[in-house]
This record gives C-alpha cells, structure tokens and sequence, in this order.
C-alpha cells in the first residue's frame, strides 16, 4: 500500500498546502495550517489510470433526454420557515442553518422535529447539549411527551450507524462544529474536521434520501464558521437575524437549490417557542397616532413577499467639522450619495447636518427601492413637515434626478392598498395597469423635482 500524503489545510480559510508554511498564502494569516493526512489512491483508481481512463465512468445522456421528476415537498408546519424552504422540506436535500448563539436555531428545530416526527420518522443529534437540557427544551414547548429519538454523540461514523439502523427521514444535526471522524487526526471544529464531517452527512443524505438539517456557528464577523466550502456543499443556507432585545427572528435564505434565493420568514419568540407572523407589516408599522416629521413608509422586497416598513430620518445642526451619516438597516455610503442628489439636483443642503436614518424594527433593506422613501423622510425632518400618514413611497433614485423603476411595482401598490393607504408616490414606469392598483391613488414621477412639486 502507498503511504498516505500529508496535506495542510488552513483554519482560516480552508486553503490547502502541500507543506507546513508559517503564514497561509491565500488569506495571510499566521499560524493557521493544520496537518490532514490524505487517503490513499483506491486499487480501482489505480487501475482506472493504468489503463488510461477512469472506473466507474458513468454514461453520457442528452440534456433533452432527461426526465424532470417533479419534487415532492413535506409541509414543516411553521409557515414561515415553508416559505423560506420553497414550500416544504425535499428528500435529500441539506440545509445549514446559521446564527447569533441564543437566537433560536436549537429551539426552531426541536419544534419542527416534535411537530413532524408523527408523520416523518425524525432524529435529533446533539454534540453541544445533553439529553436532559434537550428534554427540559421540550418540557418549555410543550412537546415533552413526543416519542423522538434523541442521540447525545460527535463521531461522525457512529452518527451514520444508528441513522443507517433507523432509516430517519429527517436528521437534524446540532452543530457541525462538534463533530469530528475517524479519518482525520485534527480537533473538531477545525476546517478539515468541518469539511469532511459535512461531506459524510451530504453522501448520507443523498444515497439515503434523508433530509438534514446542519447547525452552523457564526463568527465575529457574522459568517457561518468553518470552511467557505460549506455553503457550497448544501443545497440551502439559512441565516436566523435579529435586534438585540427584540422578540423577532428573522430567518433569510441566502441560497436555494430548490426555491427563491432572498426569501424571509418572520418568527415571534414566545415562551413556548417560536409562533410564525403571518402579518408581518401590521408589526413594523406601530406607528405614532398623529403624523410627525421624519417618517415615512415604503414597500420593500424579500423574496417574493412585498413588506411595507417605517423609515424614520433625524436631521440636527452638526456641531462637528464632518457632519454624521448614519444608516441603520441601510447601507451608510447610499445614504451620502442620496443626500449629494438632493443638494445637486433640488438646490436642499444638508452639508452642515448630522442625518441619522433608521428602518423600523431590525429589518435591514438592501435593495434600491427605498432610496425615495429615504430622501423623503430626511427633508421632512429638515423641514420639520410631516409626510401624511396614509401615503406609501417606493422608487430608486438616479444621479441625475431621475426615478428609476423597481420591480413587482403593482404587488407593492395592492400590499399598501390592503393596509389601508390612500396615496402611493412610485416610479413613472410602475404605474399599475387599470385595476392593478386596488383603489388606492398612485402618483406616478419621473424625476426628484416632480417628488417635491406633489408634496
């Protein structure tokens, strides 16, 4: 037999090395390469490349030729978490579920176990806690007398044999941190361990038609610990957000083999576990009884869900040299930009003001179609004019001035129009075709100054 190769891999970012090095070449930190012995070439590999090709080559078929088996989605019972799955759970998929420590991943799929082990033959395994504090979890959500199979236990071969014996058409693993394999020599956790770890459980997974469900740290920065390869592995990566101090998770779907990418469910934390916000926008809109400067409403996407949220903007004499641009939930350089259309193209400077900008209720809108809202609610606070109440603003700003459509314009206007808003400014090339609006009266601009004319 050959004799195993060492390989190097680096904790920080997973590059591989073929020797031991001070500093990883690829990302530049130090101290960071760990040792993993690699497997020996396979005989039939061997063989397979003596004879000048591969064993086990499988053969080649037409794109045209292959037939599209429609996938059978499992309901979860949390409506929330369907929506950001595609629709339900799909036999063999893997999907890894990323967070803050304490925000509820543990809690979310111990509740989605106990509500569908009836129907689904489930296991939970975990390498963080014991079975008494996943007991007395239960016990809190009201599921303690639920005949589910628990394993306390990291070794990857050991995971597999008990799942082999009960052909489990669920897994849920919590954490891939924690688990560790024969093959390797290195400590759990690290990026080897990580990797092959989660490369076991993906064959499991796929040969078996198990789904499972991976439980990620996070580190300082907010992204899933371990190796990038990861996120590549799974077919869905799910991220839980939220506010410190606030009773609302956020889960949002980052990738998707098997639905849309961007998709956000909305949980409340209660005490007896995590309940689905069917009405999400009636939470964000608690807003003051009378109109009052600075606030705004516009309609944001996440995935296919029109969201209607609270802009509120705070613009205060600046007594320093640079005057203060601060976004909550927005990006902080768009913020400045804005504020540079406004002052060039409708003569309004804010060069010695401190703005502050914050969307309402730790929801944090990445796309363009809150730039209009956002400028509006600045002026108003400058101005000290509230906007009225039953009107809804969406629309992206251009450098020039100009109102730049977004999309899903008319599923915007019918989301504010079942809210009860009467007027709705949108881009010119937004305006919903007749009976698109749902009775609400829609301002149609095609640039900055038409804005300030009709306010």
């Amino acid at each position: 037999m050959p004799k195993a190769q060492p390989r190097f891999f680096c904790q920080s970012c997973g590059a591989e090395s073929p020797k031991w090095a001070g500093q990883c070449a690829a990302c530049g930190e130090w101290n960071t390469l760990t040792e993993a012995p690699s497997e020996p070439p396979s005989a039939g590999r061997r063989a397979g490349s003596r004879a000048g090709g591969y064993a086990g080559t499988t053969a080649l078929q037409q794109l045209n030729e292959v037939k599209q088996d429609a996938m059978a989605r499992v309901p979860t019972g949390l409506s929330e978490l369907d929506r950001v799955l595609g629709g339900g759970l799909v036999a063999g998929s893997v999907n890894l579920l990323g967070g803050d420590p304490g925000i509820g991943k543990s809690t979310l799929l111990l509740q989605l176990l106990c509500a569908i082990h009836a129907i689904q033959p489930s296991i939970y395994v975990t390498g963080e806690e014991s079975l008494s504090q996943v007991s007395m979890r239960a016990g809190r959500l009201g599921a303690g007398d639920t005949a589910l199979p628990l394993l306390a236990d990291t070794q990857v071969e050991a995971i597999l044999d008990q799942a082999q014996r009960l052909k489990p058409k669920l897994m849920v693993i919590d954490s891939i941190q924690t688990m560790w394999t024969d093959s390797l020599d290195s400590a759990p956790g690290s990026v080897s361990q990580v990797r092959e770890s989660a490369a076991r459980l993906v064959r499991f997974a796929k040969q078996t038609g198990t789904t499972v469900f991976l439980v990620g740290h996070v580190t300082k920065e907010g992204a899933i610990g371990g190796p990038r390869v990861l996120e590549h592995m799974v077919d869905t990566v799910l991220y839980f957000e939220s506010d410190q101090g606030s009773r609302y998770r956020l889960i949002r779907a980052v990738k998707n083999r098997f639905g849309a990418v961007n998709e956000l469910g909305i949980f409340a934390m209660t005490e007896t576990g995590l309940k689905p916000v069917s009405n999400p926008s009636a939470i964000f809109l608690t807003r003051d009884a009378q109109p009052v400067p600075g606030s705004t409403v516009l309609v944001t996407r996440e995935g296919t869900r029109p969201l209607l949220v609270e802009c509120q903007a705070l613009v205060d004499s600046s007594h320093l040299g640079n005057p203060r641009r601060v976004a909550v939930g927005l990006d902080g350089q768009r913020l400045a930009m804005l504020l540079a259309v406004l002052h060039r193209h409708c003569g309004i400077a804010m060069a010695d003001q401190d703005v502050f900008v914050n969307i309402v209720g730790g929801v944090r809108v990445t796309e363009t179609a809150a730039d209009l809202a956002v400028l509006l609610a600045a002026l108003s606070s400058f101005r000290d004019r509230p906007v009225p109440h039953d009107w809804v603003i969406f629309g992206e700003v251009g450098l020039s001035g100009e109102i730049r459509p977004v999309p899903g314009g008319e599923d915007r206007i019918r989301e504010a129009a079942k809210h009860g808003f009467k007027r709705a400014i949108v881009p010119a090339a937004n305006r919903p075709r007749a009976g698109g609006a749902g009775g609400i009266e829609v301002v149609a601009v095609k640039r900055l100054s038409e804005v300030l004319d009709t306010l």
